[in-house]
């Protein structure tokens, strides 16, 4: 038997899997690492945590699966994206690494977008500058600190940093650099002219590959402490949602994904690297090559319930009484509407100075309402970006759920109310959708499967259970959604001067 290691660098911890040649968990292992936010609005991590962790977790579950380690034939990394990672020209790692929800680079992505234009934006990276990706986060290091900047030989991807310890080669693949802004979408490779006006090179960001392609081999001394062997190869992996894509087997036309964790994504196949002509969701590269995906991201999406977890049901940790509590309030949570902006907002806003709010607060409001309006509310910014996905011609059939937040069946439920569309899951441990992608891909890699598709044809099921939408739900979310949808433009610059208080 043949097995594969995934690994999920996320936000809040590495998780490994192993995985049999047939999609099966053979172990998995989670590891937790610090979030540093010495700012307002700062989000840091120390790549060293990521690969201690990555380490660790690998060792974990080969010791507890048993399985001969030469029968691991190779390992995937999924990573939370938009990150950047500087390092000198020996590899080591000059400052932490800014990540995805950072929301310090509004002023850099000015900046960028000054050096090099949206118009070469839209042409090569189907979107224009964004405070959020990569490119807008080496300005604001290239801006703020000069003399650091000057000793950057490698810009790397969080993945990609955890892929050079393990390998030592400097690598990327197409979904995850779809986000840095400066890959060439369409042809899949580097923007000569981006990089030029960026006065960066393809030595700096690392070479290109397709997700299932192989970049390298574990290190001997690496491969000895994890309990694998020098001989387990290491694919492009993928970014999370894209990986997450692959494990629910979004591979082909007519589904979508939804995934809840820290952040919440909304996920279309595409055949064509179509742009968003209302520039609301971007086009990234699919981890199936001649494949692209729609893909737009809440900021706070499992972290507004986190957060209101942590200040009000400080004992639930399971989120038992948030859902008894979310189910006793009723629909439209009393008439109060949450924004879930806790730290800026991706689609379709694209503001990193906006923030959360309560909106028809009222003394007739509990606790349970306000439960509800905060499910409700990533919900509807969900929908926002389901909203820009139809406009690009797209019309999902069904979707498919995964992360943290599909452990709940009441949001199974009111997704399908809220997207008037049928919901259903994996039959797996769907937390573990990412993980099982990337292990995906290195199978395909490896050569256990001729392709993508077939292999998430054989290993990926669906569970029978299907959510379907109330068509009298549907129309009542429907006013409340018109609602939510008409207060961000009204609060917009009441966010931006409150900061400045």
């Amino acid at each position: 038997m043949e097995y594969y290691l995934g690994l999920d660098l996320g936000t809040g911890s590495m998780k490994t899997v192993l995985f049999d040649v047939n999609g099966k968990e053979i172990s998995q292992s989670v590891i937790e690492y610090p979030l540093y936010q010495p700012h307002n609005g700062w989000s840091e991590q120390d790549p060293k945590d990521w690969y201690e962790a990555a380490v660790q977790t690998v060792k974990n579950v080969m010791e507890q699966s048993n399985v001969p380690k030469d029968q691991v034939k190779g390992l995937g990394i999924s990573g939370q994206m938009m990150g950047a990672v500087m390092l000198d020209k020996n590899g080591k790692v000059l400052r932490r690494a800014i990540l995805w929800n950072d929301g310090r680079t509004t002023e850099s992505c000015e900046h960028v977008r000054q050096i090099v234009g949206d118009d070469l934006f839209m042409k090569y990276s189907c979107t224009p500058a964004r405070p959020g990706l990569t490119a807008a986060k080496i300005q604001w290091v290239k801006d703020n600190q000069p003399d650091l900047y000057a000793e950057v030989a490698h810009i790397l991807l969080p993945k990609d940093y955890l892929r050079y310890r393990l390998t030592g080669e400097y690598a990327t693949e197409v979904s995850d650099a779809s986000a840095t802004q400066i890959l060439d979408v369409p042809n899949r490779r580097w923007s000569d002219e981006i990089m030029s006006a960026m006065e960066l090179n393809e030595s700096m960001l690392g070479k290109v590959y397709e997700s299932q392609e192989i970049t390298g081999y574990v290190r001997p001394e690496v491969a000895e402490v994890m309990g694998i062997t020098s001989k387990c190869a290491v694919v492009g992996g993928a970014s999370d949602n894209s990986a997450a894509g692959v494990g629910t087997g979004i591979v082909t036309p007519g589904s979508a994904m939804t995934t809840i964790g820290t952040s919440g994504t909304v996920f279309a196949f595409s055949e064509k690297p179509v742009v968003d002509e209302h520039k609301s969701v971007y086009t990234f590269c699919m981890p199936v090559p001649g494949a692209w995906h729609f893909m737009g991201s809440v900021n706070s999406a499992g972290a507004s319930l986190k957060w209101w977890r942590n200040n009000f049901y400080p004992n639930d940790e399971d989120y038992v009484e948030i859902n008894k509590d979310a189910l006793f309030s009723k629909p439209g949570a009393n008439r109060l509407i949450y924004l879930p902006y806790l730290n800026g907002e991706q689609s379709p806003h694209f503001n990193l100075t906006c923030r959360g709010s309560f909106v028809g607060l009222a003394a007739i409001h509990t606790k349970a309402d306000m439960t509800r309006a905060v499910m409700e509310g990533v919900t509807y910014a969900l929908r926002d970006i389901m909203t820009g996905i139809r406009n690009t011609g797209i019309e999902p059939e069904n979707v498919r759920m995964c992360g943290g937040g599909s452990k709940s069946p009441f949001w199974r439920q009111l997704m399908a109310d809220i997207y008037n569309l049928p919901v259903a899951l994996p039959d797996m441990n769907s937390e573990n959708s990412a993980a099982l992608g990337v292990a995906i891909l290195a199978a395909v890699g490896t050569g256990a499967y001729q392709s993508v598709p077939q292999a998430c044809d054989k290993i990926i099921k669906m569970r029978s259970e299907i959510y379907m939408p109330s068509q009298e739900k549907v129309a009542f979310y429907d006013k409340v959604y018109k609602e939510f949808d008409a207060l961000y433009p009204k609060l917009k610059d009441n966010f931006k001067s409150i900061l400045e208080l």
